[in-house]
């Protein structure tokens, strides 16, 4: 598995392969990072037969449908995401499966968004914007819900084995990865609340809009794509 980060965004996007010379997966990929990510699959000799978006992303572009143009890698969107041309939705409890390696779960973890998807693999959790190192992604837009997100954490993410490595997709202190075991225990928004406490703490936030809301929301509901001109 490989980690990479944008600086921009604090996006982390991972790619994942059965062994070097095989085939991958990607999650969360971004478009101004796509050089980078096609850079690193032909380092390792790998075919790209998988693109997975763990949810309609409100702070960056995707580079999903770019990645398929150029791999012929099929497009996976949680279910109900309002995604148009993604070739496959996925619901919980789904497998993905890539050349010789494990299949990755699905994990239906809306909340942060009205359809998110965290992915498990090999030990590890993708968990996109439902689970932070220490946080959690905000409620407050694109159909949030704090009730639905602290549900989809404590019943769906805390249910793995306390080893269980947590991957985010975003970190804005510098962190690359947590464990299950460590954020049932001691993340800072959900640890020892109840679903009440952390549905007020998550209301009175009141955060500052992403800055590219306007153009990345749009933007991923194409996958990526550039909208079609008019006229």
């Amino acid at each position: 598995m490989l980690q990479l980060f944008d600086t921009a965004t604090s996006t982390f996007t991972y790619i994942l392969y059965d062994r070097p010379g095989g085939s991958a997966a990607i999650v969360d990929p971004v478009d101004t990072a796509a050089e980078r990510d096609l850079a690193e699959l032909q380092r390792l000799s790998l075919t790209l037969t998988h693109v997975l978006e763990t949810h309609v992303h409100a702070d960056h572009v995707t580079s999903a449908a770019l990645l398929r143009k150029l791999t012929g890698a099929a497009v996976i969107v949680p279910a109900n995401a309002g995604v148009a041309g993604a070739d496959r939705e996925v619901t919980d409890g789904d497998d993905i499966r890539f050349g010789e390696a494990p299949p990755l779960r699905v994990f239906a973890t809306p909340g942060h968004t009205d359809a998110s998807a965290s992915y498990f693999w090999s030990g590890r959790v993708f968990t996109g914007d439902a689970l932070f190192i220490e946080g959690c992604g905000r409620t407050d837009f694109q159909g949030g819900d704090a009730g639905a997100l602290y549900d989809s954490v404590m019943q769906k993410l805390f249910s793995l084995p306390d080893e269980t490595l947590v991957f985010p997709a975003h970190d804005y202190n510098g962190r690359h990865a947590s464990t299950i075991g460590y954020e049932r225990r001691h993340n800072a928004r959900l640890a020892g609340r109840s679903r009440e406490e952390f549905v007020a703490l998550m209301g009175a936030l009141k955060l500052p809009m992403p800055k590219l809301i306007d153009v990345a929301v749009p933007a991923n509901l194409r996958l990526g794509a550039p909208a079609r001109a008019q006229g």
